[in-house]
């Protein structure tokens, strides 16, 4: 039977070449891009200046097996310039040299173009779940695993993927990953927004090189090496994961392993903390109640009066407040009462306002008086099911997956297809800012083996929170059923 099955997927492979040559003739979101990361024993080597830096060592392809897990290559991130000390006697100079470097980071205008309907897409998908249970996600940080999971693969595994994140070749995929991270890249002491990525490869398989230098090159992609299954490379496998999401994941991450069939892994984080242009006073914040589906709780809410932007939608109403020194913003969305808050995610409206600066234009800059209760939401997903809604499906497939790019002439034998795609969420909203992490964690096996009055904006029923970046780019959102 196995052999069978490599026969019938060598058939459909020659079949696909033979098309694809004749076919060459013929509603809290949260986008933003900046934060502190955390020192990780794994670290980067010391960071590079060039925006465009690329791993130091080059990936090994073949290792030898039964080998202590190690780190085969790591990323080399650009230059991070602190934020100026205002008190500084050269504090003006301190500021032109982090504007510099923050300008040179700065892909060109119109990189995120092609991107709305995934963003969108992806919001509605990653946000479906229980009536009344809280749910996250981070759409960036999905965004990268997919876009390197296409690296690994070909024909219309490959496809489907581009077709989803609105790329129309690899290249041009490439172009836009490495665009994405770039604008979302901050590590200045004020602000933090890393997304890392790392490649978790077998010590006794040998792997295509080409495949392997371009996600160190175009993705910031770590590379390690280890017996799969052992459970010494899945503590540094773990540790990994909690070193690049400031351990506010540790207890999702706990759960996270490889065993003995695992072929490859793909993993991507964004650690992200900001501090509010205006932090909400500690003095005003106090017990309040917060109206439940499952009943009214008591809560701690904040509380703070500021001029800020105001929208209504068909269907909602939302505010923004402002993230300092450039980490972006934070949306609340509010359903009319009688509208389900899980109904928001698929809302045209609310999408066009996230992702659309043009319509951000009729904002009503008013006085708000917010009250906003604190929270603390966390989610793990198993993204098997909303990816194939959402046209992926042919990875999943044993006699359908294509990784040639990685496996090489070893995949017909190896039969390699996506078995685990998880993604885990934590945001925190606080009276002086916001921390959030996420993971996504793509696992290869082998199948073988304004009016004048203030506006009175509370928070106190289940509501849709976003973050985005001074780009628009979502980084998180999330429904909160219970603060």
């Amino acid at each position: 039977m196995k052999s069978n099955n490599r026969n019938a997927r060598a058939a459909r492979r020659h079949s696909r070449g033979i098309i694809a040559t004749s076919a060459l003739l013929a509603l809290a979101l949260l986008t933003g891009c900046g934060a502190n990361l955390p020192a990780a024993e794994n670290a980067s080597p010391s960071p590079d200046t060039n925006p465009e830096a690329t791993p130091e060592a080059t990936p090994e392809t073949s290792l030898a097996s039964g080998s202590a897990p190690k780190a085969i290559s790591l990323a080399a991130y650009p230059e991070a310039v602190p934020y100026p000390d205002q008190d500084a006697p050269d504090a003006q100079e301190q500021y032109e040299l982090w504007e510099s470097s923050l300008s040179a980071l700065r892909p060109e205008e119109g990189f995120a173009d092609g991107l709305e309907n995934y963003w969108q897409a992806s919001l509605s998908a990653l946000l479906e779940g229980e009536a009344g249970k809280n749910r996250a996600c981070s759409p960036v940080n999905v965004y990268m695993a997919l876009a390197m999971l296409a690296e690994c693969a070909a024909g219309e595994s490959r496809e489907q993927i581009l077709s989803l994140l609105g790329a129309e070749d690899i290249e041009s995929l490439r172009a836009q990953a490495s665009a994405l991270w770039r604008a979302c890249y901050r590590d200045d002491g004020t602000v933090t927004d890393v997304l890392a990525s790392s490649l978790w490869l077998r010590d006794d398989l040998p792997y295509e090189e080409a495949a392997l230098q371009a996600l160190a090159e175009h993705y910031y992609a770590s590379a390690y090496s280890g017996s799969m299954g052992s459970e010494e490379y899945n503590e540094l496998f773990r540790k990994w994961l909690n070193d690049n999401t400031g351990n506010l994941l540790s207890d999702q991450i706990s759960d996270l392993s490889f065993d003995a069939s695992t072929l490859l892994a793909l993993a991507t984080t964004v650690y992200f903390q900001a501090s509010w242009e205006d932090a909400f006073p500690a003095e005003n914040t106090a017990p309040d109640t917060f109206h439940a589906l499952s009943g009214d709780l008591t809560h701690d809410f904040m509380h703070q009066g500021y001029f800020g932007e105001y929208y209504e939608g068909d269907g909602f109403r939302a505010v923004t407040k402002q993230l300092g020194n450039g980490g972006g913003k934070m949306w609340f969305f509010l359903p009319d009462e009688g509208v389900s808050v899980d109904a928001l995610p698929e809302n045209a409206q609310l999408s066009s306002l996230l992702y659309a600066p043009d319509a951000q234009e009729n904002a009503i800059r008013t006085q708000i008086e917010l009250s906003l209760p604190k929270f603390d939401v966390s989610a793990q997903t198993d993204l098997s099911s909303p990816l194939k809604k959402l046209g992926i499906t042919d990875v999943f497939s044993p006699e359908r997956a294509d990784f040639s790019p990685v496996f090489g002439e070893m995949e017909d034998e190896l039969l390699p297809y996506l078995s685990d795609a998880l993604h885990g969420v934590r945001v925190l909203v606080e009276e002086d800012g916001v921390t959030a992490a996420a993971y996504t964690v793509l696992m290869l096996r082998n199948a073988a083996f304004m009016p004048d009055e203030p506006i009175d904006f509370t928070l106190d029923r289940p509501f849709l929170f976003a973050i985005t970046s001074e780009d628009n780019i979502p980084l998180f959102a999330g429904i909160v059923h219970q603060p």
